[in-house]
């Protein structure tokens, strides 16, 4: 047997949840996931610095289509606020930029200007991010040196819990807030509040909507066994059991009546087939209509390729294998 039919007999269409360690970046760990789990296709959702750990989801297989459903979700983190030092990166990856005296300042100062960022806020992403700017990397422009002017971003910080260390200038916080949020910028803004400035430490995501660090594999263990069905995915989304006739209609991607697909609301739903097996994800389109955003499922009599007779409607958009 061939080496495209050895693999077609492991393929996996689920989902991971990983704690990351820290030294790699979130590229190094799918590509370790690839490899443990012989899967040609695997991606992630909500990058982790290289020196960050914790709750990192990796899809495999058609999975991967489902990794914008787990990047929106609410993310919690954990780390250490050290005040009196800034760093290039907002870090403690980066080069001390500037010192500052602020042996002064209280934990009652400190919580107070973590208030002041809680709740709707805008944040300019920093240099040394993921975020494009003119189809570059923020990240691989200040490598070169440059900088650049960003837009300010709309995020939510729900929680930023500030507690006291043994170290008069390190404090723990406790971090909920809306997918895109710097966590290293919120340290930097507060040093910044207080007259000085901060960088963070040892951050640690502890959570991504419903996945927790407890439920999460450590990278060195991870097996088959530990992937997850891509249903879990989207378990936050409104799920439908269809019958074997809406089913087929389904996997083949079509445009359906709300009503016959037993839908409610605005979308997006979590279409399953009658065994709860995911199937695809719809979401409202057109009046009384519903469209697929994403199908995971095959055509029973065409698993092994694409179904070329499917077209979908003028601006119906649906994405497929």
């Amino acid at each position: 047997m061939g080496r495209r039919g050895a693999r077609a007999a492991v393929d996996l269409d689920g989902f991971v949840v990983l704690d990351k360690p820290a030294g790699m970046t979130s590229h190094d760990v799918v590509a370790r996931c690839r490899r443990v789990l012989d899967q040609p296709r695997a991606g992630h959702a909500g990058t982790l610095d290289p020196d960050a750990t914790g709750v990192l989801v990796v899809g495999l297989g058609s999975a991967t289509r489902l990794m914008r459903f787990a990047t929106g979700l609410e993310k919690s983190y954990v780390g250490e606020l050290v005040l009196g030092t800034a760093t290039s990166t907002l870090d403690s990856s980066g080069e001390v930029v500037a010192t500052y005296d602020m042996s002064g300042v209280t934990l009652e100062q400190v919580r107070a200007a973590a208030a002041e960022l809680t709740g709707p806020i805008r944040q300019i992403p920093p240099m040394v991010s993921a975020v494009r700017v003119g189809g570059r990397r923020l990240h691989e422009i200040a490598r070169a040196g440059g900088v650049v002017e960003r837009e300010s971003r709309a995020v939510e910080v729900a929680r930023f819990d500030v507690e006291a260390t043994t170290r008069g200038d390190v404090f723990t916080i406790a971090v909920d807030c809306s997918s895109g949020t710097y966590v290293r910028a919120l340290a930097a803004d507060v040093g910044a509040a207080l007259g000085g400035g901060a960088h963070l430490r040892a951050l640690r995501r502890t959570a991504i909507g419903m996945f927790a660090v407890e439920t999460a594999v450590p990278l060195e263990a991870l097996g088959q066994a530990d992937v997850r069905p891509s249903r879990e995915l989207v378990a936050h989304l409104a799920t439908v059991a269809t019958p074997p006739a809406i089913a087929e209609q389904v996997v083949h991607g079509r445009v359906l009546d709300r009503r016959e697909l037993g839908v409610l609301g605005a979308g997006p739903w979590a279409v399953t087939g009658a065994d709860g097996v995911l199937l695809a994800v719809y979401e409202a389109w057109r009046e009384d209509k519903a469209k697929p955003t994403v199908v995971v499922a095959r055509p029973a009599a065409r698993a092994d390729q694409a179904d070329e007779s499917v077209r979908e409607p003028a601006g119906g958009g649906a994405e497929r294998d």
